[in-house]
């Protein structure tokens, strides 16, 4: 017979599942990070280089490689589809619902596992986030799993705990770097302090396995961190370690800043619709907290403040960073509802229930507001319908978990009817609105009318509009960036003459509306195609020499 704690994973993958897969490979992907990171998968299998990665044929080292390496290994077995760069982040979300629901069930009730599984598969960011091809679903898997580890074996003694914390935070720095063992340690090390100062024992591993623990993650990171030394010399991990993970910490990458409050909001709509219950389930978990046999209370206190202020304090700030502390709150919110059928739970939870529908009244108000005041009428009325439906699904699941609440013998079912109204509503964008959503996205179009008419010799350029990446990823590398008509000129990569008139012909897509001074180089200039507020040029015609501008 299965036990409890597996038959709570595979209800957590299950549902997991039913959240994440669901129009998986609908619609192309999203610019910029979907294509940046597809794109440098994709020449993996372009340049069969698989230690040094590429971005647009030029070496890149921003991410560490695990994310690109499954999802290469996912285009070459399936095709390059949207689906394969997109399956390992969902890979990782059912894995995550899984261990999720199997160590809670070690540690509590079921029903408590069961609950944790469903409310982390339903968060709204829990689903979109698996949904991306980016590679932080796989890092908040790992922190996950190191966490839950580590405090099994620090709690129990058990070796096995210990080392497959190690082998998490190792995957983890492949992932995307020190960020895992770090977050890992800052969740982990304060939880001892107040273990301890609890009165509660705390299993101190011993130093052999302390050592060993290290080499472990030294046998998985190193051999990759040698080989790509060896190839781009031992310099790159200045970019790659101090830039791009230090930097992105002490300083500002890519102006994606942020004021200390950023995450609130952040919180507020990423844990939909359950935030609405974050109050009463964190001052009960507070007090379950405060108890000295309540230490895995302790672990989801901790594990649901510190990484939220550390993230909070850094200068470079992304709504995604705060994805892997959702299993830390689905849990504080599953060992609340667990305890429903109390009549003082009970009535705080009818209370916090009426809050979803006013909430999504409220959005719908201000969405048609600022439509009309952005004169944006025309593309909400092609979303309307799925809009409306969206709206919906939550009301009536908010009302279900209401009429639940009122019964005490049926109250138990109140959070699954929420769960299942929220699976219905990323069904339906996934489903309804992605393909309404493609036709907002100039790029993917433009670049099918180039891939049909390029030849070889051809240059391809994109030009004052975003979707640069895309537009690499739908035809292939390299692309050109061109500043702007008279623009000043830092590098003579982004002069538009000189490339224009250095290619046989040239395909550059740009702006619709253009500016006054608009020269075509002495090149004939034809309009291919025309996408949103996009347009496709093709320059050809007479050589014309670069030089002249100067």
């Amino acid at each position: 017979m299965i036990s409890a704690s597996w038959r709570a994973a595979l209800v957590g993958a299950f549902v997991a599942a039913l959240a994440t897969l669901p129009g998986l490979g609908a619609g192309t992907l999203w610019d910029n990070s979907e294509t940046a990171y597809g794109e440098v998968a994709r020449e993996i299998l372009l340049s069969h280089s698989w230690i040094v990665m590429h971005l647009n044929g030029v070496p890149w080292f921003v991410q560490p490689p695990l994310y690109f390496w499954i999802a290469a290994a996912f285009a070459k077995t399936f095709g390059g589809s949207e689906i394969a760069y997109r399956l390992p982040s969902a890979l990782a979300t059912v894995a995550m619902a899984a261990i999720v629901g199997y160590v809670v069930a070690r540690l509590g009730t079921l029903r408590a596992a069961v609950l944790a599984t469903t409310v982390l598969s339903t968060a709204l960011m829990q689903a979109v986030v698996g949904r991306l091809a980016i590679m932080d679903a796989l890092l908040d898997l790992a922190v996950t799993l190191a966490i839950l580890a580590w405090f099994g074996a620090l709690r129990t003694g058990g070796r096995g705990w210990w080392y497959a914390g190690w082998v998490a935070v190792a995957l983890g720095t492949l992932a995307k770097g020190p960020v895992a063992p770090a977050i890992a340690a800052i969740v982990v090390v304060p939880w001892i302090v107040w273990d301890r100062l609890a009165g509660r024992r705390i299993a101190v591993p011993r130093p052999i396995d302390l050592v060993g623990g290290c080499a472990v993650l030294a046998a998985i990171v190193l051999p990759w961190a040698v080989a790509l030394s060896r190839a781009a010399g031992p310099s790159v991990f200045g970019e790659l370690v101090g830039h791009y993970t230090v930097g992105r910490y002490l300083g500002t990458i890519e102006n994606q800043s942020g004021p200390i409050w950023y995450y609130v909001p952040v919180l507020v709509l990423g844990f939909f619709p359950w935030f609405a219950y974050l109050v009463p389930a964190s001052i009960s978990a507070w007090r379950e907290a405060r108890d000295p046999e309540r230490s895995f209370a302790r672990l989801a206190v901790v594990w649901s403040v510190v990484p939220f202020v550390f993230f909070s304090l850094a200068k470079t700030k992304l709504p995604n960073y705060i994805a892997l502390e959702l299993p830390a709150l689905a849990i504080v919110v599953a060992l609340w509802f667990d305890r429903i059928t109390r009549a003082r739970e009970r009535r705080s939870a009818l209370a916090w229930t009426a809050i979803v529908p006013v909430l999504v009244v409220c959005l719908g108000i201000a969405v048609v507001i600022f439509s009309r005041d952005n004169r944006l009428s025309a593309g909400l009325a092609l979303v309307r319908v799925p809009f409306a439906s969206l709206g919906g699904a939550i009301l009536a699941g908010s009302v279900a978990c209401f009429a639940l609440l009122c019964s005490r013998d049926r109250a138990w079912l109140a959070p699954y009817a929420l769960a299942a109204s929220s699976i219905l509503v990323m069904t339906i964008i996934a489903v309804i609105g992605l393909p309404i959503v493609e036709r907002f996205k100039p790029i993917p179009n433009l670049a099918a009318i180039v891939e049909r008419e390029r030849r070889p010799g051809d240059l391809v350029a994109i030009q004052t509009v975003s979707g640069g990446n895309a537009l690499m990823f739908y035809t292939r590398p390299g692309i050109a960036i061109l500043n702007g008509p008279g623009a000043p000129v830092t590098e003579r990569a982004h002069d538009p003459r000189l490339a224009i008139c250095s290619a046989a012909r040239a395909f550059v897509v740009t702006a619709k509306k253009r500016p006054p001074f608009d020269p075509t180089y002495g090149r004939a200039r034809r309009t291919i195609a025309v996408s949103n507020n996009d347009v496709l040029f093709l320059y050809d015609g007479p050589a014309c020499r670069a030089a002249a501008a100067r």
